[in-house]
């Protein structure tokens, strides 16, 4: 008698606790072909019954494969489909010999090849290099724990008629392996020419499988894969725990690729539950070692098919995992219960990598300047991360633009994961029998409904994103699909589609791209690849194509590996889709020996064969060109290796619905001179039981490091060195918060420490008025101009209270004390929002500092000043009028530059990004409506963003009901909730007196400065886009003339559901002097910054160098060298300059301004570079003093 808990309950309960516009005008791209048209009917029909059904077998519904192929030699591509509880069938392409193109003969049976086994996946290869191309089939044990083997069919030859005929010789060959097996892969893993084999595993427990596990790492698991190497006399030999391949996982999808370009063969493995996806480096010896966890962040919880291939053309290959985040949000809050922050904090501590449910795209960003491989995940901002439950990936060109789009399967036979059916069948195991227990679970399992829904094609826009083209291009057709395949199934030049469906007729698509194409804009080229005896498709091989399109040069990157998407293989003949190019420059192929062919000057539109016999040898190009870099890591050198530290700190256990903690906003960066040797220092902020440390430098360019004293009791945000006191020395003002004390608390105050001159401080408890607020920044101006600097300090949260506005302040500096000016000069700062940044600068260029503002769920926000009667100072909110008031984000930071060169200062701000799930505008923003909604004492802030058209709630049920448990009384079904968008969601008076605020625009942008008083934002490019960026550093690095920009990012504080934002590898752009930006890739630049990036300041150092600091949250200072040398000249500003305007040899002017702290918790030197184009440089004071350097330029040096 099986327990209650089978595998089927235990996949519900484990999935669902863990975890577009088109135009509808398009000719369809594809065309679904009827069975009566192709001869192709297979269905891979599943009925259940007493003791088959989705209970008794989770995978029931896993589906089959596809193999796309030419076993019988006459050119044209065959399709072999794998089959369940049928056989698997193969069908022959009888081409022109058929009364219409895409016409098949089923041939199963002529050919041998009857199945009786419960076939999963197909790999084909001519294993025994005689000409013919083989089929090797994956089985399972799954169903009712029957005996099975995997089969191999080796071809015979070929008949009369041109049917082929299979021998099964798996045993003979020693590769008849049992167990759960989903797939296999042919490949040379070590090298020695011929092909050996990984099979990819899976079983079925009697335990929960996604329950977090101690993992197991030795091999012994059973779910663990295969690896057999070929023995070279038609034997294999299983050389498994060998080579390393020793990590269980439920394994789903299989990708073989040379992940590094190091000339050895990868293994990418998707895993579906809680085990994690595997990617096996190729050391190069006869082994592999797990190398994900060094090169990826976070992958997809339920890993389903993969795919790996080069989908943004810059020769690196990228990796795509699906799962099942569904696309409606009718599914979505059906199938998610809650967010499992302590089940996700178990994972961690158990040693598994993040995971979070949804499809997973992985950007290869190539090579840092160490040499280490690293991936950004792109999915959200791709727009292909959720597709409901989800199976085949398979990225292609389908339209023949020269793009690489990308199709995703779908579809289940029950909707196991549907909250309410599991919330019903856990009361049906309350009472009752054991046997009538699972009677009753059984019955209502049948009444379940289908998971049917079209599949997905999405169209690559060359941006890194893809566009929702599944219904415009003939994708109307809702199925229970699985494997799929690819192959110009009648030779017109475009790539037709085979989907393995359940209980339906397999689809066949015939792709109408190159009929539909109007003066030749879907060229294509197609390669037969011929191997050498050994490796007769040469798989392995690399082909590169460089051509001109547009004016531009681009490039097409391809690896042939033919294991694709899930459970299935995808025909050997290469296809590349053109566009308009009418010649193919350089056509080169990389034979998996090193050796190579290059064709030169190749005309579209044809069939083309390469042949190993053709290759020539070449030089080893394995290792990777040395490049000059822009910037040199220098974070361990010269004293400056150094951790933050936290601890961890759950926000959500005290506001549930919080979209993300506040807890983790340092450390800030402050940089001075502060024992008066001339000599610039720094200090990285702290947080509780952690004090934050001064680093001091030291003749010769080292730095030495102490704690500062009598910190350690506050989580520090900004920072900054100024003189308080009028002293000559810099004192240090440090901003007091997180979200760890009650709201209103001591830990809350600022603190001001006095220097001695000597670079020792003391905390003066009595220089700063109450202020129990959770700030973010300090920074600092004469804004009254009476000859010191007065303070502006953000407010960032009022803890426990969010979304709740936190008072910001104006201190007013009164001889070394400060008194809160905020209420006198700004009374609108009070409540100004949840800010996070700010500068001094002046805005409309009359000499008075203004204060520009950014915050989370505020727009960039204008404080100009204006002069009263009798020399009063006051501040006016010029937002609207400035053209901002449609900015509203989450903005982290904001920094000044003139980067169009028109004299007038522009600004860049740090957003949330593209790579989220909450996209924003106008017409679809983001919101927040809170109050205390159950009147218990705390803010409920419940969130609402727009999924397809509509207005929903953001958060999973059990969360709102966690929050709010009146609610459950409101929606007492996930359905129901499921169904209420927000002008349902409330009841009549509910949102009188609720806090609202919106969110409209969450690109980080250049805030560009019109010259009128207007501003217009201008979005910076998109790999700026794939995560929320912190820290802003402008400087011209490369002394062109032209201001730069660097960038960084990233947050682990999110909640679980929407998950980490951690694709920021940091940005080094470079300006034209124009106001635009280009990217230059980590590789290029040196400048590589992956953690959770907070600060980003300079110092200059003794020699006049600049050092570039970044701090990190719980991690690492990073520190960075420009390799440029230092500017012809530099000015370092006295404390009460405020701007200057260098006058350029060309006629040009550029503005700047000395500012005391900018971007996000950062204060950089307040030094001016100056380049050879630059004629003379004007400085103005906070008073209105005016100071003029001509050249030569000793005599801008002399006055540092």
């Amino acid at each position: 008698m099986r327990n209650v808990f089978t595998p089927c309950l235990l996949l519900i309960f484990a999935i669902v606790s863990g975890c577009s516009a088109e135009n509808e005008t398009e000719a369809p791209l594809f065309e679904l072909l009827t069975p009566a048209q192709t001869g192709v009917d297979f269905i891979n029909s599943l009925s259940e019954n007493d003791s088959l059904n989705v209970f008794d077998f989770d995978y029931m519904y896993n589906g089959g494969g596809v193999a796309i192929g030419d076993f019988n030699n006459d050119g044209l591509p065959d399709i072999f489909f794998t089959g369940n509880s049928v056989s698997c069938r193969l069908y022959l392409n009888k081409g022109d010999k058929g009364t219409a193109p895409m016409q098949f003969e089923d041939v199963t049976t002529q050919a041998g090849l009857h199945t009786t086994q419960w076939a999963e996946g197909v790999a084909l290869a001519d294993i025994n290099n005689d000409g013919l191309l083989d089929i090797y089939v994956s089985t399972s044990s799954g169903y009712k724990k029957q005996p099975n083997t995997n089969l191999l069919f080796i071809n015979k030859g070929v008949s009369d008629n041109g049917i082929p005929s299979f021998e099964e010789s798996a045993a003979a060959w020693g590769i008849a392996d049992s167990g759960y097996n989903t797939q296999a892969a042919f490949f040379d893993y070590d090298l020695d020419g011929d092909l050996d084999l990984y099979v990819l595993s899976n079983s079925v427990e009697e335990y929960n499988r996604n329950n977090p596990k101690p993992r197991q790492l030795n091999g012994k698991g059973k779910s663990t894969d295969k690896l057999y190497r070929n023995n070279g006399d038609n034997t294999f030999t299983n050389v498994s725990a060998e080579a390393g391949i020793l990590i269980e996982g439920y394994g789903l999808g299989l990708a073989i690729s040379d992940i590094n370009k190091d000339g050895w063969p990868d293994i990418y493995v998707a895993n579906d539950f809680v085990s994690n996806d595997i990617l096996y480096m190729n050391n190069g010896d006869g082994t592999f070692s797990n190398r994900i966890r060094d090169v990826i962040k976070h992958q997809s919880m339920n890993g389903m098919g993969t795919d790996v291939a080069d989908y943004n053309n810059d020769g690196l290959a990228d990796i795509v995992v699906v799962d099942m985040m569904p696309d409606k949000n009718l599914r979505q809050k059906s199938m998610f219960a809650n967010i499992n922050y302590d089940r996700y904090m178990l994972e961690l501590s158990l040693d598994y990598e993040p995971q979070f449910v949804r499809n997973t795209l992985q950007l290869n960003n190539g090579f840092g300047p160490n040499g280490d491989l690293s991936f950004s995940e792109v999915g959200q901002l791709a727009g292909v991360y959720k597709t409901d439950w989800s199976w085949t990936p398979l990225f292609a060109d389908f339209d023949n633009d020269g793009l690489k789009d990308l199709f995703i399967t779908n579809g289940y036979g029950k909707d196991v994961t549907d909250m309410d059916f599991v919330a019903y069948s856990t009361s049906l195991r309350q009472f009752g029998t054991h046997e009538a227990k699972l009677e009753k679970i059984r019955a209502e399992m049948k009444k379940l409904e289908e998971v049917k829904a079209p599949n997905f094609i999405y169209k690559n826009k060359g941006d890194l994103t893809f566009a929702d083209k599944s219904a415009a291009w003939g994708f109307r057709q809702a199925s229970l699909s699985n494997g799929a395949a690819f192959a110009d199934l009648d030779g017109d030049g475009d790539l037709d589609l085979v989907v393995n469906n359940v209980d339906e007729a397999a689809f066949i698509y015939r792709n109408n791209a190159v009929e539909l194409s109007a003066g030749n804009k879907a060229n294509f080229l197609k390669l037969d690849i011929i191997g050498d005896s050994l490796n007769r498709q040469g798989l392995g091989s690399k082909i590169s194509l460089h051509y001109k399109n547009d004016s531009s040069r681009q490039m097409q990157y391809y690896e042939h590996y033919l294991t694709r998407g899930y459970k299935s293989t995808v025909d050997s003949r290469v296809h590349f889709g053109l566009g308009e190019t009418r010649q193919i420059d350089t056509l080169e192929i990389r034979w998996p020996d090193g050796r190579r062919q290059l064709l030169l000057d190749v005309k579209p539109n044809q069939l083309l064969t390469l042949d190993y016999a053709n290759s020539e040898t070449t030089p080893d190009t394995a290792k990777r060109p040395s490049v000059t870099l822009a910037f040199e890591d220098i974070s361990s050198s010269r004293g400056m290796n150094y951790k933050h530290n936290a601890e961890e700190f759950a926000d959500f256990k005290l506001q549930l619905l919080l979209p993300h903690k506040h807890s983790e906003g340092g450390p800030g960066i402050a940089v001075g001179d502060i024992n008066g040797d001339g000599l610039e220092d720094f200090y990285v902020g702290g947080s509780v039981m952690h004090p934050g440390t001064l680093f001091l430098q030291q003749q010769g360019g080292s730095f030495s490091q102490k704690k500062l004293a009598d910190a350690g009791q506050h989580d520090d945000m900004g920072s900054l060195f100024f003189d308080a006191d009028s002293d000559g020395d810099l004192d240090l003002y440090i901003v007091s918060g997180g979200s760890r004390h009650l709201a209103g608390t001591a830990p809350y105050q600022d603190r001001l420490y006095f220097n001695d001159g000597s670079g020792n401080f003391t905390l003066n408890p009595n220089a700063l008025p109450q202020m129990y607020t959770s700030g973010s920044v300090v920074t600092a101006a004469d804004y009254d101009g009476d000859g010191d600097l007065d303070l502006f300090v953000g407010g960032r949260i009022v803890p426990q209270q969010y979304p709740y506005p936190a008072k910001s302040f104006v201190l007013r500096n009164e001889g070394g004390t400060f008194a809160d000016a905020t209420r006198e000069v700004c009374p609108e700062l009070e409540q100004l929002g949840l800010v996070t940044a700010a500068l001094w600068t002046d805005v409309n260029q009359d000499q008075l500092p203004d204060l520009i503002i950014t915050g989370e769920w505020m727009p960039v926000t204008i404080l100009q000043q204006e002069k009263a009667a009798a020399g009063k100072r006051s501040f006016k909110n010029i937002t609207e009028s400035a053209g901002l008031a449609n900015t509203s984000g989450w903005w982290n930071s904001i920094a000044s530059g003139d980067f169009d060169g028109d004299g007038h200062i522009d600004y860049v701000a740090g957003n949330l990004g593209l790579n989220s799930r909450y996209q924003a505008s106008v017409s679809e923003p983001v919101s927040v409506y809170a109050k205390d909604y159950d009147k218990n004492g705390s803010i409920d802030p419940i969130m609402f963003y727009y999924i397809m058209g509509e207005n929903y709630p953001a958060h999973p049920r059990d969360a709102l009901t966690g929050q709010l448990a009146y609610m459950r009384g409101r929606f007492t079904r996930y359905a129901d909730y499921g169904k209420t968008a927000f002008k349902d969601f409330f009841v009549q008076g509910e949102l009188d007196d609720a806090y609202s605020l919106k969110s409209v625009e969450f690109r980080s942008s250049i805030i560009r400065n019109r010259g009128n008083g207007t501003f217009s934002l201008m979005p910076l490019p998109v790999e700026t886009q794939l995560a929320p960026v912190s820290g802003i550093l402008s400087k011209d690095f490369n002394n062109d003339g032209h201001l730069d920009l660097l960038l960084v990012g990233n947050s682990n504080a999110t909640e679980v559901h929407t998950g980490r934002y951690d694709a920021s590898i940091g940005n080094y752009l470079e300006g034209d002097g124009k106001g635009n930006f280009k990217p230059v890739p980590a590789g290029k630049s040196g400048f590589f910054v992956d953690g959770n990036a907070r600060a980003i300041a300079e110092l200059v150092d003794q020699q006049g160098q600049s050092i570039v600091l970044v701090s990190q949250f719980s991690d690492k200072l990073k520190v960075f060298a420009p390799a440029q040398h230092a500017p012809v000249a530099t000015y370092r500003a006295a404390p009460a300059d405020q701007r200057a305007l260098v006058y350029l040899k060309n006629g040009r002017k550029i503005s700047h301004e000395f500012q005391h702290g900018s971007s996000y918790l950062s204060q950089s030197s307040r030094v001016l570079s100056v380049s050879s184009e630059a004629d003379s440089v004007v400085v103005w004071t906070y008073s209105g003093g005016k100071k003029t350097f001509s050249y030569p330029y000793t005599t801008i040096a002399e006055k540092k």
